[in-house]
């Protein structure tokens, strides 16, 4: 199969990928595949069909939880489709989905367009954070959207307008469209000024650093907030911040973050994460979502 597999991009065998995940987390797949085109992406969707070979999409691995064991999969990294163009004429920035949107939001502010100042933080690829819609500070990356492309189920290329596009706080539409795979996007922005821009960005960065536990891995907030609320005000309220489940710890900085402090594994995470939610769940009477998928 490895042969097969090479012919739609790298191809690594038995691969851990501890540095393909934010939590570093050390977990074991069959074969890593890397397509270097859309039209590569494709070719080997259309081949996994037709083996019924168990695969799934990572993007920066920033807003998942995987299983320490996935020898059953082909892991797919879009890391290679990462092309930004900027079309400056229509306030109009068009990548592809392996691109991240740290460096989407900083080739914007270089080019004097403003709306993607709250990205610089968020340490996603353009399409896993359009499937999550990411966001902070109040804005969310769906507004600025104005198509998606995508692979459909038959793994043909189609465009989806924003009108055609539904999503809500920390969730769209293509959550649930679990066959469909975003390959790219158009971002329409405003005309800005480029040293406001960095001087909102300076600022969120040193707010980030004084909040959040940058200096572990993690995979940002765990759970989303519940409408007039905070999860971390609330898993702070009910004593869990410093609580430790094997290498995983509930952060000290910011209770609704839990941090690798060492040698964590996916169960580790995930027992954490259970005992949160249902401490919460008992003590306040809020059942808190969780944003972070676990692969299995």
């Amino acid at each position: 199969m490895f042969e097969e597999l090479s012919l739609y991009g790298k191809v690594l065998e038995n691969y851990d990928l501890v540095n393909n995940n934010t939590y570093r987390v050390s977990s074991i797949c069959k074969y890593f595949v890397l397509p270097s085109s859309i039209s590569d992406l494709q070719n080997l969707m259309r081949y996994l069909k037709e083996t019924k070979f168990k695969y799934f999409i990572i993007g920066n691995g920033s807003n998942v939880i995987l299983n320490s064991n996935l020898e059953e999969y082909v892991v797919i990294s879009l890391s290679s489709l990462n092309a930004i163009e900027v079309h400056k004429e229509y306030n109009m920035i068009y990548a592809e989905a392996g691109a991240m949107l740290p460096k989407i939001a900083t080739i914007s502010i270089e080019s004097s367009l403003t709306g993607l100042e709250f990205a610089i933080g968020i340490p996603g690829t353009l399409g896993g954070s359009i499937v999550s819609n990411a966001g902070a500070y109040n804005c969310q990356l769906l507004d600025y959207v104005s198509s998606v492309t995508i692979l459909d189920d038959n793994f043909d290329i189609i465009t989806l307008d924003y009108e055609n596009i539904t999503y809500g706080y920390r969730t769209s539409m293509f959550k649930e469209k679990k066959n469909c795979i975003i390959v790219a996007a158009k971002l329409f922005l405003k005309e800005g000024n480029k040293d406001e821009s960095l001087k909102v960005v300076k600022d969120r960065k040193q707010r980030r650093s004084m909040t959040q536990p940058l200096e572990y891995p993690s995979a940002g907030s765990v759970f989303r907030n519940p409408v007039g609320d905070a999860a971390g005000r609330l898993i702070e309220l009910c004593g869990l911040k410093g609580k430790c489940i094997g290498g995983a710890e509930i952060s000290n900085k910011h209770a609704n973050f839990i941090v690798n402090k060492g040698h964590a594994t996916s169960e580790d995470i995930i027992k954490l994460i259970n005992l949160v939610h249902d401490t919460v769940l008992e003590k306040t009477g809020v059942d808190l979502i969780k944003e972070q998928e676990y692969i299995k």
